[in-house]
């Protein structure tokens, strides 16, 4: 009764196909970031986004997702996770974290990007981009790493290290294993625990991804049931990529270069898939 999850373990060719639901996801996320701007709702981002799956053969693992209602969740500002799309018109300066995600025959993929709409507030930029680092950090702490906990040991030490007024780790949120289904063991913790995780070995999946926020970790639920905020209305970050750990190391998954230009500056070569 008190057994781990069991961890999904992919095979080359699992993972090839992973591999091909994180280049449509990527493509995906490309045309949608491109199309935020100011004067556009975020109902439109959802539509371009379905565009794109579409062309590419590919099905949204967020529709339908315990009822949800779109295929990106859209996070405006002191939305940290999961707003819905709808009517809501993209302001000047506003922070904006698009999570998406693709299938490809029956195998996922999930990554998550911020974007600064009109002009960026300094503040913003750094929360951004030090959150973006930070998923990168954890990432390259997985290619030599013996454990999951220690993406989030990476992630927690990079965030405390950054010079300048402190951002906030969400702990209510955190990453997970993929594979045949969007949500799976293990948890991916984005801060340092006791809890080590299981063991890094080949063919294991996991989907990194860092919530900073500006202020306070307190959060709370709004009405829809989904979106969920700051309560101190402070402003969020999400980024986010899929990873996968094979023979010859690690690729990730969402990114069309394997994470190289991100990795190499941090001393890590990703290893492409053979097949």
């Amino acid at each position: 009764m008190f057994r781990q999850p069991k961890v999904e373990y992919k095979t080359t060719e699992q993972m090839l196909v992973m591999r091909d639901a994180g280049r449509v996801l990527a493509t995906a996320l490309d045309r949608t970031v491109a199309a935020a701007a100011v004067g556009v709702t975020t109902a439109e981002l959802n539509a371009v986004f379905e565009g794109v799956l579409r062309e590419e053969g590919a099905t949204s693992n967020f529709l339908g997702y315990h009822g949800f209602p779109a295929s990106i969740c859209t996070s405006v500002n002191a939305e940290v996770v999961h707003g819905i799309p709808g009517s809501y018109v993209l302001q000047d300066g506003d922070i904006l974290s698009i999570d998406g995600g693709a299938v490809v025959r029956g195998w996922h993929s999930d990554s998550a990007r911020t974007v600064i709409v009109g002009t960026p507030r300094p503040e913003d930029v750094r929360l951004s981009e030090v959150t973006e680092e930070a998923m990168w950090r954890g990432i390259a702490a997985l290619a030599s790493g013996r454990f999951v906990g220690d993406i989030g040991a990476a992630i927690d030490d990079y965030v405390s290290s950054v010079p300048g007024p402190s951002l906030g780790i969400l702990e209510d949120y955190v990453g997970h294993g993929i594979g045949t289904q969007m949500h799976q063991a293990p948890d991916v913790l984005n801060y340092r625990s006791s809890n080590r995780g299981p063991k890094v070995r080949p063919g294991l999946c996991l989907a990194i991804e860092p919530m900073l926020v500006q202020g306070s970790l307190e959060t709370a639920v709004l009405d829809d049931e989904w979106t969920v905020v700051t309560t101190d209305g402070k402003r969020a970050s999400q980024w986010e990529h899929s990873v996968a750990v094979h023979d010859g190391g690690i690729w990730v998954l969402t990114a069309p270069d394997g994470g190289a230009s991100r990795l190499g500056p941090l001393g890590v070569t990703p290893a492409p898939l053979d097949g």
